[in-house]
């Protein structure tokens, strides 16, 4: 019974322990957090075509000669020949169509797209978007978009110029408006070697990652550079099934020591491999104060010649905080420590600053500083 009741306690205090200690998996990320494939990636789309349907809120046609333009080449196509005619309607937009293409994307998969005035249109609530080609960089049409153009605003006015708006409702988007007629040709089976780029280079983090790939599958990956891992297919696997393997292992991210700093907003953000050498800090406010109090001199009664005159009395004071001694902080500090140790001094965060880029200037701060 004893025994048994020792084995329990020490159970429940390994589980204790590993309850309150993180373990190595917790620290780590998989590898598709950390890395783009490549060739893996969207491509962006833009067409320009025109909304129709609108109530009066549409292009001004003397304004805007491109919306009377597509308007005279739509309808010629549709057999009606309307150039030279007097046309006054403010109901068609001219807008430009974007849209992201994914990645394997195949002729016949929807895509949502956004829509954008390009004239004076005062909104595209309610309106349609006609049949338009998207092409991508290459000018090249990958799809075609269609649909009703949902803006999620508001606009109202009233005939003395007063008027309410909320959103922006020159602006709107087409939920799965957007027909892909063309794939990308990227064909990631037939590739021998696909490289892995990090998204924050980093030497180690590139070698870190390599040797969890080759522990996994021996001789299958390559640290190139601090950016790119080059990785190998085993034969029994296709590269797709071989990346969706290798993107789910863990890897422990190396980070730079750096301090960034925004000086406009007063904001400090510091990397944990942050360290400081041995150095000490003081800290204390000067307020110096100039007080003017002008007095009034005036003459004698019945004096000659005598004047009132102003005469300026300053009064100046210096005003200095004291009650904050200099505290040393031990060299090899953590980023923990060097928190508390500069809250200790009881500063303000653009105080901080100038003490992060007193301790730079000195050498005792062992890391890197960005000003944003």
């Amino acid at each position: 019974m004893q025994k048994l009741l020792t084995a329990l306690l020490a159970s429940a205090s390994a589980a204790l322990i590993l309850a309150a200690t993180p373990s190595a998996v917790e620290a780590q990320s998989r590898i598709k957090d950390i890395v783009s494939i490549e060739g893996v990636r969207t491509n962006q789309l833009v067409g320009y075509g025109l909304v129709v349907g609108l109530n009066g809120t549409g292009d001004s046609l003397r304004n805007s000669p491109f919306t009377r333009q597509s308007l005279e080449g739509m309808m010629e196509r549709q057999g009606v020949n309307i150039r030279g005619a007097n046309l006054n309607t403010k109901n068609v937009a001219a807008v430009m169509i974007t849209a992201d293409l994914p990645p394997f994307a195949t002729p016949g998969s929807r895509l949502d797209v956004s829509v954008s005035a390009m004239g004076d249109a005062k909104s595209l609530l309610g309106g349609t978007l006609l049949v338009t080609a998207l092409q991508g960089a290459d000018s090249e049409v990958y799809a075609v978009a269609q649909g009703s153009v949902q803006t999620g605003a508001v606009s109202a006015s009233g005939g003395s110029g007063s008027s309410v708006t909320r959103g922006v409702p020159t602006a709107g988007r087409i939920a799965s408006g957007g027909v892909v007629e063309r794939e990308t040709g990227f064909d990631l089976s037939a590739m021998p070697i696909v490289r892995l780029t990090l998204r924050n280079p980093d030497f180690t983090t590139a070698q870190r990652v390599a040797a969890v790939i080759n522990q996994a599958y021996p001789n299958s990956a390559l640290a190139e550079n601090g950016t790119v891992v080059a990785v190998r297919s085993p034969q029994t696997m296709g590269m797709a099934g071989f990346i969706s393997q290798v993107e789910n292992l863990p890897v422990r991210v190396d980070t730079p020591a750096k301090v960034i700093i925004d000086e406009v907003n007063g904001v400090i953000v510091m990397g944990d491999a942050v360290r400081i050498s041995t150095v000490a800090i003081a800290q204390g406010n000067l307020t110096v104060s100039v007080q003017e109090n002008p007095l009034v001199s005036q003459p004698e009664p019945f004096s000659r010649g005598g004047q009132t005159v102003v005469v300026p009395q300053s009064n100046v004071s210096i005003e200095e905080e004291t009650g904050r001694q200099m505290r040393i902080v031990n060299g090899g500090a953590s980023l923990s420590t060097v928190v508390n140790g500069l809250n200790a001094l009881g500063v303000s965060p653009r105080d901080m600053i100038s003490i992060l880029q007193a301790i730079k200037a000195a050498g005792a701060l062992q890391a890197d500083i960005e000003v944003m």
